[in-house]
């Protein structure tokens, strides 16, 4: 769509949005892409944008109940206003904007392979948490080890230490670690999943990819919701939000709040009672000031109350697992208490000449057990881990700040450019005790019963970072785009090591003098990509990037062979990507594909120390990874949804020497861990709308099939392949909706984490309820 409006240097946008029977559409949101200006239609289905300097823009169009749609149009002289035209979104696919590359633009036109949920497929599928968005995307799996971490890989390049390989950002907040970041999803606006390597704008720790998260912000409109849902094994999730207008168009506030609580999966037979019971609530709150229609101002900020009073929920080994599942025996229980904060502060102007952009952050994670925790996963009194000592210990803090820079909405020049500079400090101070019971000669035969080794370690970390991305467009139809990141990161690290007897404050020894040691590292992550647009529906691209993940220094353990402060390199990564996406029908058909080759060198690999669930990295291999992508959405027919999407994988490691009792271990060939050889989603939704009514009927299936995986780098610890089947039925009566859902239907047992040293938790049961919601 092209349309021409009027003004000398700046004009008023005006135009009116109906629905296929040519009916107004009230609260419709028309936005200027990578802009400041945006309005809401009226009841007569209008809108005016006023000020608008002349330019060529992309605009998007969304309503509730109606397939997204984009345009172009150029600003001029004497020009009606716009006609635009809704198509129900049982009828259309969306036309999905993400921001991906720190721009807004479509999804189908970025040359790399990236999955969106948009605010809808997240309510269809019923996304949680983070971890639910296994196999939905191709080539990602999500491991669950039930203490609210998530362990996520993408395309066979996974999380081996505390630096994860998939960067997770929500609201351009970077969460730095395993341990520092909010998991629970609500008021999502959307969810962007970046396949492979993304170092050249993201930086450390994107080394397999992205996953952004983007919440709801307020705007010129009150909007909200109600949700509540109650099920089996005494789940409860309520949550509400509201997003309004303080001051028309200059100040605007929104508030969203959930709690989320269940009895939990598993049972301890020592205590005879639950044992993983949780609960947790969660906060997210905006303030954002429009100070022109060129600047704004958004403050942020969110915190999640996390307590589980079953942080390990672990069978001795995935033989005891599946023959006695969802059961522990642990003497020593305890409460997890997980308090996450992050924040931050967005200033954008979107000017003539350049738009700029400030996002400083700031975030901290405060994770104890309030109790000693149980080491041994027994009923036996060998080994507990005490962690609680107060709010300046075990609890991480991270700074970041980022400038950006990028080439003007308003420009009409072939090349479009993004540079910036990034920089983070994080402080991370640890102290945690090892105590061995009456019985811990049991799990260690030199262990000294009422003896306690107490560990400390005060580390901290800080980076700073220079990229620029710039994409040259030939024709309208070939775009050339070329990028790199420069980043540099120092690490440093003390270590104290004390032994304590029961009852005594004093240490007889030190196990580990004070010492401390600090690290440096660097690392260029280049990007190329050519993608052709046959048309505006039809796109093929190459791509090749390079990738890392930041290095560091071990951590002090009680294994005196583990020597602390050992200095690990980066791990680096090439890729190599080919594909094409594909609209067709009149967005009635998706078809995208992608096929990729990854090679890593230096690769990290993990030891885990017990009792202390340490994990001591080394760099120790040589790793390749290779497979094909499909993701196909299809509305044949009025009210009809299909969702495929397939990943295929061979990670496989070319190198891999690992130290065993002081001997090294030749593990070449072995495949990696937490990788499935396949991942596959295949979803089908039917919505059946009365006509002269506002009621509609709903049901949906889901089919989630994985292939074999491992979860140690032996590969003994196996889990065969398996199949999971979802479903829900309701309806929905304008703006509310009854649903009732269930989980794993075919009750599968499987085993979604397991430790090396064959310790596991299994997947979650079949589980049901029902679920309120009133959007407003």
């Amino acid at each position: 769509m092209t349309c021409s409006v009027a003004f000398a240097q700046e004009t008023s946008l005006s135009g009116k949005i109906t629905d296929a029977d040519a009916r107004p559409l009230a609260g419709a949101t028309v936005h200027l892409l990578n802009t400041n200006f945006g309005a809401v239609t009226d009841a007569n289905g209008e809108f005016t944008i006023a000020n608008v300097p002349l330019a060529k823009y992309i605009f998007a169009v969304s309503a509730v109940g109606y397939a997204s749609i984009q345009g172009e149009i150029t600003t001029s002289k004497d020009a009606p206003p716009l006609a635009i035209t809704l198509t129900e979104s049982i009828t259309q696919l969306d036309d999905v904007v993400v921001t991906a590359q720190k721009t807004e633009e479509s999804l189908q036109r970025i040359p790399f392979s990236i999955s969106a949920l948009s605010s809808r497929k997240v309510n269809e599928y019923r996304l949680w948490n983070i971890k639910d968005i296994t196999a939905i995307v191709p080539n990602l799996y999500s491991a669950n080890p039930g203490d609210n971490r998530n362990v996520t890989s993408i395309r066979g390049i996974t999380s081996t230490s505390y630096d994860p390989a998939v960067a997770t950002y929500i609201d351009g907040v970077n969460q730095f670690s395993l341990d520092t970041y909010i998991a629970q999803l609500f008021d999502v606006e959307r969810i962007e999943i970046l396949r492979g390597p993304q170092g050249t704008l993201y930086g450390r720790n994107a080394m397999a990819g992205v996953i952004n998260i983007i919440t709801k912000e307020p705007g010129n409109t009150t909007r909200g919701f109600v949700e509540a849902t109650i099920g089996n094994y005494g789940q409860q999730r309520y949550g509400f939000g509201v997003r309004t207008p303080l001051i028309k168009d200059k100040l605007f506030f929104g508030v969203a709040g959930m709690y989320d609580a269940n009895d939990g999966f598993y049972d301890n037979e020592y205590t005879n009672s639950n044992f993983d019971k949780k609960h947790n609530i969660t906060g997210n709150y905006y303030l954002k000031y429009l100070a022109t229609s060129k600047l704004s101002v958004t403050l942020n900020a969110k915190h999640s109350i996390n307590r589980n009073d079953g942080a390990f929920p672990l069978a001795g080994s995935m033989e005891d697992a599946v023959s006695n599942p969802f059961k522990v025996n642990q003497n020593a229980t305890t409460t997890l208490v997980d308090n996450v904060f992050n924040s931050s502060l967005n200033i954008n102007y979107a000017g003539n000449a350049i738009n700029f952009n400030s996002l400083t952050t700031y975030q901290s994670n405060y994770r104890y057990y309030k109790d000693p925790i149980d080491g041994d996963f027994s009923p036996i009194d060998g080994v507990t881990v005490i962690n609680n000592y107060g709010k300046d210990w075990n609890n991480v803090k991270v700074f970041t700040q980022e400038f950006k820079f990028s080439s003007p909405t308003t420009s009409s020049s072939p090349l479009k450019w993004t540079a910036g500079a990034y920089l983070f400090h994080q402080d991370n101070p640890v102290k945690q005790a090892t105590h061995f019971g009456d019985d811990a000669a049991y799990i260690d035969p030199n262990a000294m019963p009422g003896s306690e080794i107490l560990n400390t370690s005060d580390g901290s970390s800080a980076g700073v970072a220079f990229y620029g991305q710039a994409t040259y467009t030939l024709f309208e139809k070939l775009d050339f785009t070329a990028g790199v990141r420069y980043d540099y990161e120092k690490k440093k690290q003390n270590v104290h090591g004390e032994f304590f007897m029961e009852g005594s404050s004093e240490p007889v020894f030190e196990t580990q003098q004070d010492t401390s040691a600090s690290t440096s590292f660097n690392a260029f992550s280049p990007k190329v990509s050519v993608a052709y647009h046959f048309t505006n529906n039809n796109t093929v691209y190459i791509t090749g990037s390079r990738g890392f993940r930041a290095g560091g220094l071990t951590q002090l353990s009680s294994d005196p062979s583990q020597a602390p402060l050992y200095a690990y390199k980066p791990e680096y990564s090439i890729n190599a990507e080919i594909g094409m996406k594909n609209s067709f029908l009149n967005d009635r058909l998706l078809v995208n594909f992608a096929g990729y080759y990854i090679k890593v060198d230096d690769a990290q690999v993990p030891t885990l120390v017990l009792p202390d669930a340490i994990t001591i990295t080394r760099n120790a291999g040589e790793l390749t990874s290779k497979g094909v992508e499909l993701e196909i959405s299809a509305m044949p027919v009025k009210g009809l949804q299909f969702d495929y999407a397939l990943g295929v994988n061979d990670a496989t490691y070319k190198k891999l020497r690992v130290s065993q009792n002081g001997t090294e271990v030749n593990l070449d060939g072995n495949r990696q861990i937490f990788t499935p050889r396949h991942t596959s989603m295949l979803a089908a939704q039917y919505s059946y709308s009365f006509t002269g009514s506002r009621l509609t009927l709903i049901a949906r299936g889901e089919w989630m099939n994985l292939g074999d995986q491992y979860f140690d780098l032996y590969n003994n610890n196996k889990q065969s392949g398996y199949s999971v089947f979802n479903a829900k039925a309701g309806a929905a009566f304008g703006n509310f909706e009854l649903m009732f859902w269930g989980r794993n239907l075919g009750d599968e047992e499987y085993i979604s984490y397991a430790y090396d040293f064959g310790a596991a938790h299994l997947g979650n049961p079949r589980n049901y309820g029902v679920t309120f919601r009133w959007n407003f």
